[in-house]
């Protein structure tokens, strides 16, 4: 049996050095490049680097990467958040998948193939490949635009799909090739109580145990537990008999609330990284491309099928969604291709007689050429469209202005300060980096401006330089203080009005000279304290009184912890005393109201016996 031996792991790691940067240079995505570099390390192109065996196995190993993925997938995702993408999540991608699937097996069933299996390749085919389809969104940044969530919630579909299509494959066996069993009842049980069992755990044990973990400061013990949950969720998903992706998503997706999440995310993201470089390449390791030269004509239109049809259900998805036509059509062709869990579904088939050996191969074949097209056609669609970025243009064409505000970040606080000064008619002119937002405000007959005002050719043309003032009103802190540092050193007679985020936020603004800010929450806080203390029975004038105290005390502690602000022991410090110090404060301002109270009291007793 062979082995895989330091220069099998020399060849491979050279390619996962090489193939992106090629790619990258070449302009054709690092997941075609590490296709490209796969087919020639593998067995039906060199030969002389992997034989069959090793390319399977590699490929089997690798499948890990998309797990990794989807474990970091399930981090970015709190349980609200799915919950609100339910529409997306089961409308849209339930569409995608009964069309496609449909429609596939129609064409199939037309070539020949009984019913059951037709049915049987339609839905394995119309699975995308949520590692492909996924890193290549990320890699052009569509992955946060409508069209790039739309993708993402069809895909989260497709994987929960595919776990009950792989445990239903024997029902498409023709009774006449095999006798294949029916559904195991207990099998079922045991996935579902799989799962519950991995919720409970999840929700229970995870976050303590990395709490322990975290508490020796062993910087390689957390990343050691983040593989291990990772690892475990896999075998015990595995065990049921379930998809391994699955499990690792719900991982991810009970510790999203942790407050261990970053430290996760950056601890697993290197592996993830290189394990779904070598997924890629495996995958173009296995391509048999003796059959491709045999049977190219008859592939290279089922590709084209393949791909056709899904990217065609997909637009017709999309606009149906409201998307316009050209984020439809990015839609339609990031998941136009087949998935990994066609791999796994055809397995399925071949074992339980819903496909034949050569049917197999040649599907095999079908989904990897299809993943390879999928870069492809995109960076042609993105070429013939004549544009450098996949949504808008870098800005909007803004108006000619002098003497007005620039209100950067159009959310919702920014849109308050933006509905005064129209009432004043003040002139202004907002800028939001996200295109969305900027539509939706039009509907509310508000007018805003596509564009990243961190960029100084934004700020140049909404003429920063004959602005009265700029009001740093975006959410991403980064991103505000990009802005701010660059409007500091750019136009420093420009005075900045700055939202800040939180106490950090502010303490970084203080580092750039920038006193006038306001903390989003502060003042709101302070006024619910106020009425919190009123229902409990304070008299109105004293709630006030106190809150004043405190608003006083924590504007003189914000300037104080600047000082220091980069030391987090002393701010922690600083923090444990603060309370002390404030119900110090509470009592002296009591103890002054006493006095002044017994004073006034003592002299208007004076003034009646004078007047008596």
């Amino acid at each position: 049996m062979p082995y895989v031996t330091l220069a099998d792991l020399a060849a491979l790691l050279a390619a996962l050095a090489l193939a992106p940067v090629l790619a990258r240079w070449l302009g054709i995505g690092t997941v075609l490049g590490y296709l490209v570099a796969g087919i020639a390390l593998g067995p039906y192109a060199l030969g002389v680097v992997f034989s069959d065996y090793k390319a399977k196995e590699f490929l089997h190993f690798a499948e890990f990467g998309v797990v990794l993925l989807l474990f970091l997938i399930g981090l970015e995702l709190k349980p609200m958040r799915l919950w609100a993408m339910r529409t997306s999540i089961f409308g849209l991608g339930g569409a995608q998948l009964v069309l496609s699937a449909l429609a596939l097996a129609v064409i199939t069933l037309v070539l020949g193939e009984a019913w059951q299996t037709a049915l049987f390749i339609g839905l394995a085919l119309a699975l995308s490949s949520t590692a492909f389809a996924l890193q290549v969104l990320e890699e052009t940044g569509e992955l946060r635009a409508r069209h790039g969530r739309l993708a993402f919630a069809v895909l989260l579909f497709q994987d929960l799909a595919a776990i009950p299509l792989i445990a239903l494959a024997p029902l498409f066996a023709i009774a006449s090739k095999t006798s294949a069993p029916g559904m195991d009842l207990a099998a079922a049980g045991k996935a579902l109580a799989t799962i519950a069992g991995v919720v409970l755990i999840g929700y229970f044990v995870l976050d303590r145990l990395f709490r322990l973990v975290a508490a020796t400061r062993v910087k390689e013990a957390m990343t050691a537990a983040a593989l291990l949950t990772v690892v475990v969720v896999t075998i015990g998903m595995q065990q049921a008999g379930l998809s391994a992706s699955l499990g690792a998503f719900v991982a991810g997706a009970l510790l999203a609330e942790s407050s261990y999440r970053h430290q996760l995310e950056a601890d697993i993201q290197p592996f993830q990284g290189l394990l779904l470089g070598l997924f890629f390449t495996a995958v173009g390791m296995s391509l048999n491309l003796g059959l491709v030269e045999e049977h190219w004509i008859e592939i290279g239109a089922f590709v084209a099928g393949l791909v056709a049809i899904k990217a065609l259900v997909l637009y017709g998805l999309g606009r149906w969604y409201g998307l316009e036509r050209r984020p439809s059509r990015r839609l339609g062709l990031a998941l136009s291709q087949g998935g990994e869990f066609a791999f796994l579904l055809f397995g399925a088939g071949l074992s339980g007689g819903v496909l034949d050996a050569t049917t197999g191969e040649v599907l095999f074949v079908v989904v990897t050429l299809s993943m390879a097209a999928t870069p492809l056609l995109l960076t042609v669609e993105q070429w013939l469209a004549g544009l450098a970025t996949p949504a808008l243009a870098a800005y909007d064409q803004l108006p000619v202005a002098e003497d007005h505000v620039i209100i950067a970040g159009f959310g919702r606080f920014g849109q308050i300060v933006a509905r005064v000064l129209r009432a004043k008619g003040i002139a202004f002119t907002a800028l939001d980096i996200n295109a969305e937002q900027v539509e939706l405000v039009k509907g509310f007959g508000a007018k805003a401006f596509y564009g990243d005002a961190s960029r100084p050719e934004i700020l140049a043309a909404a003429q920063a330089e004959k602005a009265r003032a700029l009001v740093l009103a975006i959410d991403d802190v980064e991103a505000s203080m990009r802005t701010a540092a660059f409007v500091k050193s750019a136009y420093p007679e420009l005075p900045i009005y700055a939202r800040a985020r939180n106490r950090n936020h502010a303490l970084r603004l203080l580092d750039l000279g920038i006193t006038t800010f306001e903390r989003e929450t502060f003042l709101s806080a302070l006024e619910i304290t106020r009425q919190v203390l009123i229902g409990l029975g304070t008299p109105h004038k004293e709630a006030e009184r106190l809150v004043a105290v405190f608003e006083a005390h924590d504007e003189r502690r914000l300037k104080s912890d600047y000082k220091f602000y980069s030391d987090v022991e002393k701010l922690q410090a600083k923090a444990r005393t603060d309370t002390e110090t404030l119900a110090q404060l509470f009592a002296e301002d009591a103890a002054e109201r006493a006095a002044a109270d017994n004073k006034a009291s003592v002299e208007a007793g004076k003034r009646k016996e004078t007047a008596a």
